[in-house]
């Protein structure tokens, strides 16, 4: 029965409360392991049609006379258009339309950050649109720029008020410490570089916009531009049959859905505007750059006493500030915690959410924290990280609905204890090294998504929604649920998405909710089918019929059909949903030149039941990918003077190759999470990012004695800070020396009480 409800809708970290209809899950849960097709790995149903370049992404969509945009942007980090007429480029050959500032949703001019959209062309080929650019009439003022994160922070540019969290007395926990460990780290600015750039085509037909886009929420696409340009919902309709991957960065419409969708409408036909590979690297979103400043005490036992941190997220002209005190916050049993974050406001491009959005970040200082205050004790990282596991959730003190880190923790113990063989390996020039990093997240999804089934009388069905496969394999997923539940052969349930005019709503694909928030509205209606085909069944032979011929019953539909309609339910009252893991990383680091090599993953996740392992472990696979990329090499570079952005291409910015691909083992704990849902499953898609970097620059520790506090690790900053550890080791055998040479020892004790975090400069 459908009841209205005030739940809680968390996505990347963002909770608010919102009123829903949902139906009761009246479904119990699968037993715990492999069933007949859930469980078993199945390669993706869409995969040769991939392979052979039969699926249409958005960049393919060609419609009867579409013309193409190009689009005019600040060639400065902070300007304004003093004057700017777009009237020229009309008469330039193939232009159909021209916009500028105010004619169209995102086009301004006031700029904020180099590449912001001033004004668009439309021509018969994007050449001739490109080319009329040119004959744009505009004179820019130029305005000094902010582009240092701790300046803005110190002027009080801020995007929001800083978000301050906290727990228990943070002097008192200082205190209590034997040992206290201050670090400052720094990670860098990196691009979400997915294969298909930003884009939309769209169209008018009569006072409908049809919007063939490349999104990661059909639904949150179609109200947002219902919204901004006066529609109603139903009068926007939105495309998208496959897409080539966003990260976090296609989640909303975009200046280029506006764009198209105005010049469609003057010129009255078909419009596509697409970013180039270029305009991907100043205008295409990004992850925010940060500076931590923590804190960690604890008793000579291990047992953490406090906690503390200032982050500095150097947001840029937009955007929403990530949690980066997320890790901090959720992964250990601290009774005293203080952090404060601050959102930068820059004259840079802004950020956009971007896989694991503030917990990767977040994650490489903590766990690097951890293990530096591990060294300082003499414990063991992993037992470390042991002694202080939360048993409940540590704000409010809420049960989690299933948490089996310590299972975790026990399953990498095998690849923990590789350390001392690997360590054995090392030379003179090249130092091995294990290192090992705790991931949390959410991923629990939530309410509402709805499916539709359609079962016909060849014994196959159909499942129905308006989600999006952003290429993780989702549609394979939805259709492995279907046949379980319906009892019939995977290769007989096919999946119908991505348009909304031709399905029910679905949630985003983000934050790892897909699976855990549509799977079960996908099992509901495939149970809702079933019903009726049971009941079918004992009219046909009776009330006592237990087995029966699916197809021949079936047959006897003719044109009828079986429809079943499912629903997402609430996620469990009063508990905390997240997904944990941990990884362990074995490298190689050249002391003589600084190359660092990632020899061996280890990644050990608790996401609930595992529908398709091989999906997920293709998930595994490419998040730890995207993170060795983000570890060592991955960085946008700006000229400090005039924040002029430097990498512009592919072959600027240092993507990782097949090359740099390590040996990686996934183990999955694969139990179904027993509050959540009929299928007890959480998404995969972000956990395998968040650790790496943290694993990567421990194993790194463990090799050389080296802290890496600044991401990327590039050669150069491996060798400062081999050379910053030669000198502290120097320094301390000095030291020891000192009373031998008649100097005046020094007195022991408690390291100095660093200040609590607070101002930009703690």
């Amino acid at each position: 029965m459908a009841r209205l409800i005030r739940t809680e809708k968390e996505v990347e970290g963002r909770v608010e409360e919102v009123w829903l209809v949902v139906d009761e899950d009246a479904l119990e849960q699968w037993p715990a392991g492999p069933r007949s097709i859930v469980g078993h790995p199945k390669a993706r149903q869409d995969g040769y049609a991939r392979a052979r370049g039969e699926a249409r992404f958005t960049a393919d969509i060609q419609l009867p006379g579409m013309l193409h945009a190009a689009v005019l942007r600040s060639p400065y980090p902070h300007a304004r258009a003093k004057r700017i007429d777009v009237a020229p480029v009309l008469a330039a050959p193939g232009v159909r339309g021209a916009i500028g500032p105010g004619e169209c949703p995102e086009l301004s001019a006031e700029c904020a950050y180099e590449g912001a959209p001033v004004a668009a062309v439309c021509a018969d080929s994007f050449l001739e649109a490109r080319d009329a650019l040119a004959l744009i009439d505009v004179e820019w003022e130029q305005l000094e720029p902010v582009l240092d994160a701790d300046e803005a922070v110190a002027r009080g540019l801020l995007l929001e008020e800083p978000r301050r969290r906290g727990r228990g007395d943070y002097d008192r926990g200082l205190a209590e410490a034997d040992v206290v460990v201050e670090a400052t780290y720094r990670t860098q600015t990196v691009l979400h570089n997915s294969m298909e750039t930003h884009q939309s085509v769209c169209r008018w037909e009569g006072d409908t916009l049809e919007v063939y886009t490349s999104t990661q929420y059909v639904w949150g696409v179609r109200e947002e531009v219902a919204r901004t340009l006066g529609l109603p919902q139903d009068k926007v309709r939105v495309v998208c049959e496959f897409m080539g991957g966003g990260f976090g960065s296609k989640n909303n419409a975009g200046e280029y859905t506006y764009i198209a969708a105005e010049l469609a409408k003057r010129t009255g036909r078909p419009v596509r505007c697409a970013l180039t590979r270029r305009e991907e690297h100043i205008a295409g979103g990004n992850r925010n750059s940060t500076i931590q400043r923590l804190v960690v005490g604890a008793r000579s036992d291990g047992t953490l006493t406090v906690l503390g941190a200032e982050y500095v997220n150097a947001v840029g002209a937009s955007g929403w500030i990530s949690m980066t005190e997320g890790p901090m916050l959720m992964l250990y049993e601290c009774p005293n915690l203080r952090t404060t974050t601050y959102g930068a406001a820059l004259n840079l491009p802004p950020t956009l959410p971007f896989r694991a959005p503030g917990f990767v970040e977040g994650t490489f200082g903590l766990e690097c924290l951890l293990d530096e205050l591990a060294a300082k004790l003499g414990i063991d990282p992993l037992e470390l990280r042991r002694r202080n596991h939360a048993d409940n959730d540590p704000f409010g003190d809420r049960p989690y609905s299933g948490k089996n880190l310590i299972e975790c923790y026990r399953r990498a113990e095998p690849h923990w204890e590789r350390r001392h063989e690997v360590r054995a390996r090392s030379t003179d020039t090249v130092k091995r090294g294990v290192g090992m990093a705790s991931q949390v997240w959410f991923g629990g999804g939530g309410p509402p998504s709805y499916a539709w089934i359609r079962v016909g009388s060849d014994a196959r069905a159909t499942v129905v929604t308006a989600m999006q496969d952003v290429g993780t394999g989702t549609k394979t997923t939805m259709a492995m649920v279907a046949a379980e539940e319906l009892g019939i052969p995977v290769e007989h349930v096919t999946v119908a998405l991505g348009d909304s005019l031709r399905g029910p709503y679905a949630t985003l694909s983000a934050g790892s909710s897909t699976t855990p928030s549509i799977a079960p509205a996908v099992r509901a209606a495939a149970a809702d089918a079933k019903r009726q085909i049971v009941d079918m069944a004992k009219q046909r032979y009776g009330e006592d019929v237990e087995e029966f011929d699916l197809a021949e019953l079936l047959g006897l539909l003719g044109n009828s059909q079986i429809l079943g309609t499912g629903s997402r339910g609430p996620n469990p009252a009063g508990m905390t949903v997240l997904t944990f893991g941990v990884q362990v990383a074995e490298v190689a680091v050249d002391v003589e030149t600084g190359e660092v090599t990632v020899d061996r993953i280890a990644a050990i996740h608790d996401v609930g039941r595992v529908i398709n392992p091989l999906g997920a472990s293709s998930q595994v696979e490419g998040g730890i990918i995207q993170g060795i990329g983000h570890t060592l090499s991955e960085q946008r570079l700006i000229d400090p003077a005039t924040g002029a952005i430097l990498t512009r291409s592919l072959d600027a910015y240092k993507l990782p190759t097949i090359g740099d691909v390590p040996e990686i083992v996934t183990e999955l704990i694969d139990v179904p999470d027993p509050q959540l849902t009929s299928l007890g499953s959480k998404g995969i898609g972000e956990p395998p990012i968040i650790p790496v970097a943290a694993a990567i620059a421990n194993a790194i520790r463990d090799a050389t004695d080296a802290d890496i506090r600044s991401l990327p690790i590039t050669r150069a900053e491996m060798l400062r800070a081999l050379a910053e550890a030669k000198e502290k080791t120097r320094g301390a055998a000095a030291a020891a020396e000192a009373p031998l040479a008649g100097a005046v020892p020094r007195t022991r004790g408690f390291p100095a009480r660093p200040s609590a975090p607070g101002t930009p400069n703690a």
